[in-house]
């Protein structure tokens, strides 16, 4: 699916030529220099939403905030399975109820596409969401999101390794300039000490990330992508409550309350945060985004969410990546740009598509 071309302005523009110019209201009735100015910025910002970008930025930018909100209850407490179970389950009763409105009494379609969902809730969702959380909880927000953010990179590698076919050279420099910054995000060699078992967490989520864009690559199902997110998020809560159920996962709740910039809050700010705002919010704007810009465009603009996460990071909780990590973090971002590139010129068919999904729902970052 692609974006409208035509502009939101244009009948605008079409009306006001086919009107007289004696009629009131005409621009040659001497309209005012600033009224003007004002209705083209108008229009500009009118046309920007409507285009899909600027949602898709907003989506962005709250699906940055959960490593930020989640920090806040793991420095309390929490542990990374409460956060993730807590969030999971919120999100999942929030987004039934437009889920089961969008449905239409077509249950169908669930049964249907039920391993999709089961899928996407257990890699997409709960182990991609654990690890992440885990990675959090040993490094910096935008390092572990970093990390997370290898997984086009990861796609590339084993597809050159399984079907010995060279990737193009767009995709070789990509690679090559995510796996240099990767060495500079670790830093082994400077003053800031990054966490071996953390970089191992944030690898792993990249792996669900991968094994998630596998898993879509090829899906052509009817699904809508709310009920997708829905039924995903439900079934991701149900798997984290079983497996802490089982001792298998520790859980570990906190009331104290949780810091934010220079705010002192009570800890249900930072979960409503985490649930309302870095889950549903992000959710429902990025299904909004993809549907208006195609899941391709819009999962190339949902790169921004690195630059957000660092930016709520500084300001939520005062971690700033050293200046080499910052340098690896834009050469990693811009190799997958570059993947990301390569990706829209490739013909339909080769291995490059395995990076693209039908559905328009993202794994939970």
């Amino acid at each position: 699916m692609s974006a409208p071309q035509r502009p939101v302005a244009a009948p605008v523009r079409d009306l006001a030529a086919q009107r007289p110019a004696s009629e009131p209201g005409s621009a040659t009735q001497g309209a005012r220099p600033g009224a003007t100015q004002a209705a083209k910025r108008a229009g500009a910002a009118s046309g920007f939403m409507a285009s899909g970008l600027g949602v898709a930025l907003f989506s962005s930018a709250v699906f940055g905030l959960s490593g930020s909100f989640a920090k806040a209850l793991l420095e309390t407490g929490w542990t990374p399975g409460a956060a993730v179970t807590a969030r999971l389950t919120g999100a999942a009763l929030i987004l039934a109820i437009p889920a089961i409105a969008a449905l239409r009494g077509r249950w169908h379609q669930l049964r249907d596409n039920w391993l999709t969902v089961m899928l996407f809730g257990f890699i997409g969702v709960a182990a991609c969401q654990l690890f992440y959380f885990n990675a959090v909880s040993r490094l910096s927000v935008g390092v572990a999101l970093l990390l997370e953010y290898l997984a086009p990179v990861l796609i590339v590698l084993w597809l050159w390794a399984v079907s010995r076919k060279r990737p193009r050279p767009l995709t070789i420099a990509g690679t090559l300039l995510s796996l240099g910054g990767l060495v500079l995000v670790l830093d082994l060699t400077g003053a800031v000490k990054v966490d071996f078992i953390g970089v191992l967490w944030g690898i792993a989520a990249a792996v669900c990330l991968a094994i998630y864009f596998f898993i879509t690559a090829k899906e052509n199902d009817t699904l809508p992508p709310i009920v997708l997110a829905s039924g995903g998020l439900m079934v991701g809560a149900i798997v984290m409550w079983l497996t802490a159920a089982t001792g298998l996962l520790p859980m570990a709740f906190s009331t104290a309350d949780t810091r934010l910039g220079p705010w002192v809050t009570p800890w249900w700010v930072a979960l409503g945060g985490l649930v309302v705002l870095a889950t549903v919010v992000a959710y429902v704007s990025g299904i909004v985004a993809a549907r208006a810009l195609g899941s391709k465009v819009a999962s190339f603009v949902s790169l921004t969410e690195v630059l957000f996460a660092v930016i709520w990071a500084w300001l939520l909780l005062g971690e700033l990546p050293g200046p080499i990590q910052l340098l690896g973090g834009l050469l990693i971002v811009g190799g997958v740009v570059l993947v990301r590139l390569d990706e829209l010129r490739a013909p339909s068919g080769t291995g490059a598509a395995a990076l693209d999904h039908a559905n328009d729902c993202e794994p939970v970052p």
